[in-house]
Formats: C-alpha cells, structure tokens, sequence
C-alpha cells in the first residue's frame, strides 16, 4: 500500500470535519500531498466519513490519474490538483459547507477582519471568490486567484475551502473559519461592526506566526 502514513494522517483529518460540525453526510473532503511523488491521497467520492480508513483512501497524481485506489476520488478532486498545481507550498487542502462560513458565501460576502482571531490566523479579511461551476478546474483556479496571503477562502454560492503546509493545517483553518465566522454573524445581530486597523491586523498577524506555539 502507497504512502501508509499520509493516507493515516489523511483519513484522521477527514473524520474531524463531522466531529466539528463542518460537513454533513457525505459532503467535504481533505486531501494530502506527498511533496516526494507529488501524489496525492484523498477522500472518495459519496463514502461515509465513519467508513472511512486509510486503506479506502484514493491517491491519485497531480494530473488525476489513479495510482491506487479501490473507489473513485472525490468528485472535487480536480479542484484541489489545480491547488497544488500552482500553489507548490500547499500540501493540504480542505473543502466544507459548513454553515456559518458558507452564509456568507451565499450572499458574496467576506468575512472582515474584525477580531483579533482572524487578524491572527487568517492576516486580514477571509476572501469571498466568485461563483464558479462545479465539477472542472473553474473553482481551484477561482481559490489560487481569489485567496491571496489567507489559509481560506470562501467561494459565492459555494462553501469553504482552506489550504496549509500539511493536512492538518488545512483543518485547523477550516475549523477557525467556522469559529470566527460564528461570531462575526452574531455580532452583526447586535449592531454596526467595527474593524480592526490594517496596520495593526498586520502586526498582530506577524505576532502570531513568529511567536505562537513551541518554536
């Protein structure tokens, strides 16, 4: 079997998006890619994220041809190779229609920076892209256009995608954008929002990647 630790760390990301309320069903998906082959391992197309195992996983190369795989890939399987086409620090991508976030996609709407969350983990307002058919390349070309220096990025009409250095990165955006954008909606219940200066998104943003963690 191909790439056993990707396909673990994969499979074990995927099933946190039903454990966080990000996807229902079937829908969403996390991929992986192996920066030594440059396959990929993601979620096949309509299975349960309770069946899911590592073993069940596709791999697929950077051109969507099947490498090894019982099952077809996901359905958005094009969209994340355009990602890591293009995008060559991108080794995790993650699709949800979770329903906070995805509110805002409905109406075109970014999410503006206004909490010291978002200025830290995203370095200002979470893009909203255009509306794009789905199922071709249209919506991975819409993301590397649309998401500039942000981990995530919301598509009209859509949903949610979200990309980092490893799967797991990818997810904890996809989590934070749900957080934050809980938030942000509550409070336009509550009156008028107030931003967060650029220059101080910008500094706390540089706080936040230098310091945060164990380095």
């Amino acid at each position: 079997m191909l790439l056993p630790e990707l396909r673990k760390i994969v499979c074990e990301m995927n099933k946190v998006l039903p454990k966080e309320r990000l996807v229902t069903m079937t829908s969403g998906n996390v991929s992986g890619r192996d920066p030594e082959t440059g396959y990929v391992v993601i979620k096949p197309s309509g299975i349960s994220f309770d069946d899911l195992t590592p073993e069940s996983l596709s791999i697929v190369d950077l051109e969507g041809n099947i490498i090894e795989s019982d099952l077809a890939p996901s359905v958005d399987t094009p969209t994340h190779l355009v990602i890591y086409r293009k995008m060559a620090h991108v080794n995790g991508v993650v699709h949800t229609h979770s329903n906070y976030a995805t509110s805002f996609a409905a109406v075109g709407m970014p999410i503006p920076a206004v909490l010291t969350a978002i200025a830290d983990e995203f370095g200002g307002p979470i893009p909203c892209g255009p509306y794009c058919q789905i199922g071709e390349e249209q919506i991975g070309e819409a993301v590397v256009e649309h998401i500039g220096h942000s981990p995530a990025i919301l598509l009209q009409n859509h949903g949610v995608f979200t990309i980092g250095a490893s799967p797991k990165a990818a997810v904890k955006a996809a989590v934070m954008v749900e957080d934050v954008a809980k938030t942000v909606h509550l409070a336009m219940l509550k009156g008028k929002l107030i931003p967060i200066p650029e220059e101080e998104v910008q500094r706390a943003h540089r706080r936040y990647v230098e310091k945060y963690g164990q380095k």
